[in-house]
């Protein structure tokens, strides 16, 4: 799938991954970056994430076959507002965000109104390190891309979408957005609640300091995750709160359960809990020998 004009709106980790990918498979005879500050412009074009890169919003969307969303959730819908007028008609409009179900609900009639097409996306592809220094063009190679087209969706806009994830090197798989929101509120979002947790618990001052000397690789590992944006996963968490508080509930009630079996000094219970762990991740691995990190 060949574009005349892709333009990313925000060139951090996503954006930049995605400009890298785009110029070097060729998809696109030029790709704009849209960024806030001069500075990051300059960087854009010095790190070849994109083509060009401006500060001005109608100069980076006027004339774009498919513009993407790389900004945080809760400012696309105001970002899509803003570029409404430049918008050309006909054109592709998708996004990276980990929630899909509000954003779509709040741009896709907006981006119809204009004569374009909107369809999220959500490429599970990421890193804990944020910004355009730690973008790569292979982030997105073998990672499963979410599309989530709507009884509205044009299908050839989401063909084209699916071409175009292919195209990066990811495998296209479509789901509702309710049902994505669903998936990833127990694979992506709980996670990300669980380290922060054990991050702030386990590295808490009201410990002796001799508790973070034996945080070994273990826990290094389990909390690497922890490490990432907290507006971003603020802003994720609060999108995503009737799936994920669900979820929340029912993990909680699993930690009381090992928690009753420990007290009742159940071994049976307690291997049962662990080995049933392995065999579960062991199995999942095998699945996928290279799983994303996101």
């Amino acid at each position: 799938m060949h574009f005349q004009k892709i333009t990313l709106v925000g060139v951090g980790l996503l954006g930049g991954s995605l400009g890298l990918a785009i110029r070097q498979r060729r998809l696109s005879d030029v790709v704009f970056g849209f960024v806030r500050r001069a500075e990051a412009a300059a960087e854009c074009e010095r790190t070849g994430a994109v083509d060009q890169a401006t500060c001005d919003l109608d100069r980076a969307v006027e004339a774009a076959d498919l513009v993407i969303l790389c900004t945080p959730i809760a400012q696309m819908r105001s970002i899509a507002e803003q570029m409404l007028p430049f918008l050309k008609p006909g054109s592709i409009v998708t996004d990276v965000g980990s929630v899909k179900g509000s954003v779509v609900q709040q741009i896709e009639t907006l981006i119809a109104e204009r004569g374009a097409h909107f369809v999220g996306s959500h490429p599970m592809a990421g890193a804990e390190k944020m910004g355009l220094t730690a973008a790569r063009a292979d982030l997105f190679q073998n990672a499963v891309c979410v599309i989530t087209p709507t009884a509205k969706s044009n299908r050839d806009a989401v063909q084209r979408l699916e071409e175009f994830w292919k195209d990066v090197g990811g495998r296209p798989l479509n789901l509702s957005p309710e049902f994505h929101d669903d998936l990833v509120s127990r694979s992506s979002h709980l996670p990300h609640v669980v380290a922060a947790e054990l991050a702030n618990y386990v590295l808490s001052p009201a410990h002796p300091k001799e508790q973070a000397m034996l945080c070994a690789n273990g826990f290094r590992d389990t909390t690497r995750i922890a490490s990432g944006s907290p507006e971003m996963w603020r802003d994720i968490a609060l999108a995503n709160r009737k799936y994920l508080a669900r979820v929340l509930g029912v993990f909680i009630e699993d930690l009381q359960e090992f928690q009753l079996a420990l007290g009742n000094e159940d071994r049976k219970n307690i291997q049962e809990f662990f080995e049933k762990a392995k065999q579960r991740r062991d199995e999942w691995c095998g699945q996928n020998a290279s799983p994303s990190p996101e």
